[in-house]
């Protein structure tokens, strides 16, 4: 695999170079020798669809930006190319995805994590359904996605522009088309895992569009709709974190320094999505000097599934206590060369059989209304739009064991890297009158009910003119934006009935689910809510001392001024095209939480701060002969923090009695929580990109940029923080009635700590084969190398238990990424195969917690294929076309690690999808 990602790189550099050294060898040609060439190479003008359609827009998007940019373009209406809008993006140079539940979710852009870029749909930043405000990509139907495009580098005028990157989705708009235009597709699709417990393997995929204009071409509309019920199916084994040196007898039979996890489980997880997308566009352009354009967008989708589970704790905990403890014995143990525990006998545990139930409501509504008029050589934008996401969730836990306790069990364990690890229980666990909801060594269950809400208004105006001397005309604006977020997550145990221990009922049971994949065999499935309902009882807080940092509302009000010079001119005989300006914004964070003081009195906390940011920007195209470009860009960029980072919640803490060792006489005091009194990131940036064109048809690139950031946010402890105006409201100790507690304490919070450079080199070209031979006419591929590298070191002890307490890496930073789509077009047949690699990376999670995490992530290598055939004009069925996908085709696991690789977290397979369909277009 290394040497083949080694050709890749070195086959786009000798692409980049052969290109320049036959520009200059041109150069030197006579004039004769010029046209000549010129009409062995010339690029027919035809029309073209498909596969090549999508390519050839993208590819002008590219050329024409006075930005570095990077774009994806509908194939027709209503077709992307891939799936999905995330794995359509994630294939684009310095861009990967992290797949969540198989998908291509989050986007990191040019190594950083998905908080330093924005997203924009019509050019207004959007709104989010997670805790931050990164974006998930799946929520956006590819059928109602006209194209995208990546913004690199920032102009004075971009409004909501990211750190790393800025994304805008663009929706069709009518009055571009020559004509009315509809589209209707249905797709099935199955999953190769099969059906398990009460799910299907099976999903679909509806969609249709229309586009109309009346005759005289003042009133355009568009219409889209897309259904899809996609299938969800899992087999995974996970292990406990940390992975920890234990001591001396601290494991029975592992010898001390040995690195041990001390559980492990394995499930198999079924359930599926179901996701409704409306979008429609109306545009009234009744004169040039008026043009009005009304932007709807609708998205809902309701995932449901259930982890189905056995899972052991390995770690001498199994519900006996002293005196009557029985001790876990470890025999034959399996220790590897970096003292890692790598399997053996375990004795004296006793497993759980889990239900774990989840349940996600999303709603995505958003409203944009643009009207851009003209008058003389003056023209003045005004819009306005809106964004509201919901999210609502239910998270149950059934737990079950044999009884009476203790039923132990002997495991013969074996944990792998490479593969599932394998569990073998000595016991038979398949019968579900066997195995009961009881108070087991983790309780009978818990249940989370997390809800997001998240809105956002925004307002601008802005005005174009034209300007003296060097700038062809000059761009001005305001911009304001008011975004309000608030999570709360009322959590709890779920206790028994009164009916007690219980066995689950036929009348509730699903077909047992086969993990033999981890050497264990069937186990039951069965309706978990209806369980809770029927033997259980669920009474969720919202304000439990541990909840605090959960219950929060953040406030942004962003004021945001710009003036931009733009450029269309020559300098020497060359072109040149771009943009010089400031923009300067303003921010008005604040944030309403909860304060608690030594467990109880909760008490409303409202912090925030204000802070002004000018972030000058330049873009410069050089145009040479041949078709050459030269782009340098030069910015300062910010970063808004994170949403969650920037809660209020305070929770304030004391020792239970006085510190001997301090010389005060003082309970210690400690306090931790989020910071609204952060600042953004903030970086100064350089970029440099040569490109090659052949028309519209083809292009060689190559880039390079580099990020100096000033400051990085993670979370930190001061060890001498002055917490006085709290620690008089912690109430004494009953057994220290009369010893006060110390105003100076331990605080850890997110801070703005130091930062570092990022840099990167990005290889790119897109080529098809009849520009070397004929006979190669429909052939073609689309490529890209990117390589990372960055001095920035973080700590967050958040997720120390899976990435250490010592410093890392950038999350969501891989230092190779590469890209590959092969693809033959031709005679309205067409095929293509695309690959996506990306070296290891620190990645973003939800822990059980309900809060993100960080783990190592091993590197992926996606593959995903199509065919399809459209009928020719002139046929019985012309308009028809019949599609077949396939998704994951090597079935490529998903694994995350601690630290090193031979001590796994995760291994995860989702399985290939396939899809099968046929779409009309009229």
């Amino acid at each position: 695999m290394q040497l083949k990602r080694n050709l890749l790189s070195a086959a786009l550099a000798s692409a980049i170079a052969l290109t320049a050294t036959g520009v200059q060898a041109q150069t030197a040609e006579t004039a004769a020798e010029q046209n000549q060439q010129a009409e062995a190479t010339e690029l027919d003008t035809v029309v073209v669809t498909g596969i090549r359609r999508g390519i050839e827009s993208a590819i002008s998007v590219k050329r024409d930006s006075t930005s570095i940019v990077e774009a994806v373009s509908a194939e027709d209406i209503g077709k992307l190319p891939d799936v999905s809008i995330g794995e359509s993006i994630g294939r684009l140079p310095g861009l990967a995805a992290q797949r969540v539940a198989g998908r291509a979710q989050v986007i990191s852009v040019r190594g950083l994590s998905p908080d330093f870029s924005t997203t924009l749909l019509n050019g207004r930043e959007m709104v989010s359904t997670g805790d931050n405000r990164s974006v998930e990509f799946d929520q956006y139907p590819s059928e109602l996605v006209g194209g995208v495009t990546v913004y690199k580098t920032p102009d004075a005028g971009l409004i909501g522009q990211g750190l790393s990157g800025t994304i805008d989705m663009q929706t069709v708009r009518p009055l571009s088309f020559d004509a009315p235009v509809g589209t209707v597709g249905v797709r099935g699709q199955r999953n190769s895992l099969g059906a398990a417990a009460d799910a299907s393997a099976y999903g679909e995929r509806i969609n249709a569009s229309y586009i109309t204009q009346n005759e005289a071409r003042t009133f355009g509309f568009s219409i889209g709709y897309s259904h899809t019920t996609t299938p969800i199916q899992e087999n995974q084994v996970g292990l406990y974190e940390p992975w920890q040196a234990i001591g001396d007898n601290w494991r029975p039979g592992v010898p001390a320094g040995t690195f041990y996890s001390d559980g492990i489980k394995a499930l198999r997880r079924t359930g599926e999505t179901k996701r409704d997308g409306v979008m429609a566009t109306v545009q009234f352009r009744p004169s040039n000097a008026w043009t009005s354009t009304l932007d709807l967008f609708h998205s809902e989708a309701e995932q449901v599934d259930t982890a189905n589970q056995f899972e052991v704790h390995i770690g001498d905990y199994n519900g006996t206590n002293d005196p009557n403890k029985i001790r876990l014995i470890v025999t034959n143990p399996s220790i590897n060369g970096n003292n890692t525990f790598t399997g053996g006998t375990v004795g004296n545990v006793y497993p759980l059989v889990r239900g774990m139930y989840n349940r996600r409501e999303d709603e995505i509504n958003a409203f944009g209304w643009n009207n851009e008029f003209t008058t003389g050589q003056v023209r003045i934008i005004a819009d306005v739009g809106w964004s509201r996401a919901k999210r609502d969730e239910l998270n149950l836990e059934n737990n079950t064991q044999m009884l009476p306790f203790p039923q132990f069990d002997t495991l013969q364990l074996q944990i792998r890297n490479n593969g599932f690890s394998q569990i073998n229980p000595g016991r038979d666990y398949s019968d579900p009158n066997s195995l009961y909801l009881t108070n087991t060594i983790y309780g009978s269950g818990y249940g989370k009910a997390p809800k997001v809400v998240d809105e956002l208004r925004t307002a601008k105006l802005a005005a174009s003119f034209p300007a003296p001397a060097f700038f062809t005309d000059i761009d001005v604006g305001l911009n304001y934006a008011d975004r309000e977020k608030n999570k709360r997550q009322p959590e709890g145990n779920i206790d028994r009935g009164p009916q007690g221990d219980t066995t689950i009922a036929s009348d509730l049971q699903y077909r047992p689910v086969d993990l033999g994949f981890a050497g264990i065999g069937y186990i039951p499935s069965w309706n978990v809510p209806e369980a809770v309902a029927r033997y259980m009882i669920f009474s969720p807080n919202a304000i439990a001392p541990y909840l605090v940092a959960k219950s929060w509302d953040v406030r942004e009000k962003t004021s945001s001024a710009y003036i931009r010079g733009n450029i269309d001119t020559e300098w020497g005989g060359v072109s040149v095209r771009g943009n010089a300006g400031v923009q300067v914004q303003h921010v008005d964070q604040a944030s309403d939480a909860i304060r608690l003081s030594g467990g109880s009195n909760p008490q409303p906390i409202h912090m925030g701060k204000t802070f002004t940011d000018v972030l000058p920007s330049m873009n410069l195209a050089f145009g040479f002969d041949n078709d050459q470009t030269l782009r340098v860009a030069l910015a300062k960029q910010v970063a808004r923090p994170r949403v969650d980072q920037l809660r209020a919640s305070l929770e304030v803490t004391a020792s239970d009695g006085p510190d001997q060792n301090n010389g005060t006489g003082l309970r210690n005091s400690f306090a931790s929580g989020g910071n609204p009194m952060l600042d953004p990131w903030r970086a100064y940036a350089f970029d440099v990109s040569y490109e090659k064109y052949f028309g519209t048809k083809a292009y060689v690139a190559a880039a390079y940029f580099y990020k100096d950031l000033q400051t990085y946010i993670y979370t930190q402890t001061d060890p001498f923080y002055d917490l006085s105006a709290y620690t008089s409201d912690i109430p004494p100790h009953p057994n220290f009635p009369g010893v006060g507690v110390n105003p100076t304490g331990s605080y850890s919070r997110p801070v703005n700590g130091e930062g570092g450079t990022l840099q990167g080199l990005e290889l790119s070209a897109s080529l098809p084969f009849d520009m070397f031979s004929d006979a190669l006419e429909g052939f073609g591929a689309v490529a890209s190398a990117t390589f990372n590298d960055s001095n920035i070191q973080i700590r967050d002890p958040e997720s120390a238990s899976s990435v250490g307490a010592g410093d890392i890496d950038l999350p969501g930073l891989s230092k190779r990424v590469y890209n590959l789509t092969v693809y033959f077009e031709k005679n309205g047949f067409e095929a293509r195969i695309n690959q996506r690699r990306r070296s290891d990376f620190i990645g973003e999670i939800g822990n059980f917690n309900g809060n993100r995490t960080l783990r190592y992530v091993v590197g992926e290598n996606i593959t995903d294929a199509q065919v399809s055939y459209s009928f020719p004009d002139g046929h019985a069925l012309s308009g028809l076309s019949v599609l077949f996908q396939a998704s994951n085709l090597t079935d490529e696991a998903y694994q995350t690690y601690a630290g090193t690789k031979d001590r796994p977290l995760e291994y995860v397979e989702w399985g290939r999808s396939y899809l099968l369909g046929v779409s009309y277009k009229f």
